[in-house]
């Protein structure tokens, strides 16, 4: 029995011996170099992109192919990341899209897993696999509020609401945008993230886009010249609040004078 007792404790010793260097390791599955330097480069870059994201866009960042029966391939499990330059990288590891836990999942702004040092780093590596855009350097201003809407109306509010609060197309949820950056909302107009649909500069221009972003700005904290506004949900919903409060009072208002006419 004794012997049993103590076969059964080098057992358990074993297994959590085996299992310690897993949990060491982050929950997010976020794999880093055992010693990072203090600043950012772009060996580190390489290291973490080895680790984080050549599982699915390739080790030389070309993308993963899958065979298909017959001949041929298929675009496989990430696309190729040469060309998209600095700003696809930026946009997409700062807003937590990236890296997804499953490639099922609808890519979407999540917690961000990597530092700011790491991420400059991964976003020079990625910038470095061929020449592409750069991070952009918008400058809103408070004149163009009135353009921006104008703008926002005609290419962004059909998904993302009036007042930028997000909200649900076919297949997908669209984010709002209360808490993105202006450099992530102008990262977003030029790459199109999973559904949205990219827009060059011949369709909006920079200038434009600044008008944009503006707007969306403003739309954070909107005077409520009208009153009560209900968490500034746009005039649709503030109607319907109105009609719930307005038909039971107008009943009320009926019945007592009926009530004296009768009487």
């Amino acid at each position: 029995m004794r012997r049993l007792t103590t076969i059964c404790t080098l057992a358990a010793a074993a297994l959590l011996a085996g299992t310690a260097p897993a949990g060491a390791q982050p929950q997010s599955g976020i794999v880093r170099p055992a010693s990072e330097p203090p600043y950012p480069t772009l060996h580190l870059g390489s290291e973490l992109f080895a680790g984080n994201c050549a599982s699915c866009h390739g080790v030389d960042g070309s993308g993963v192919n899958v065979p298909r029966a017959g001949s041929g391939s298929v675009p496989g499990a990430g696309p190729s990341l040469r060309g998209v330059g600095a700003l696809a990288a930026d946009f997409y590891l700062r807003t937590g899209y990236m890296p997804l836990s499953s490639i099922h999942d609808q890519p979407g702004p999540d917690r961000v897993l990597f530092s700011d040092k790491e991420i400059r780093s991964l976003v020079a590596y990625v910038a470095s696999l061929g020449t592409g855009p750069g991070i952009p350097h918008p400058q809103p201003n408070s004149t163009l509020i009135a353009q921006g809407l104008h703008l926002f109306t005609d290419h962004c509010a059909g998904c993302h609401q009036e007042v930028a609060e997000g909200g649900f197309v076919t297949g997908a949820l669209v984010p709002p945008l209360q808490s993105a950056t202006p450099t992530e909302i102008a990262e977003a107009v030029r790459i199109g993230p999973y559904l949205m649909p990219r827009f060059s500069t011949r369709q909006i221009s920079n200038a434009q886009l600044n008008a944009i972003i503006t707007y969306v700005l403003s739309t954070r904290h909107p005077p409520n010249q009208g009153g009560w506004g209900i968490g500034n949900l746009g005039p649709v919903p503030e109607g319907i609040i109105t009609w719930f409060l307005a038909v039971p009072l107008l009943i009320v208002v009926c019945r007592m004078l009926g009530e004296r006419l009768h009487s």
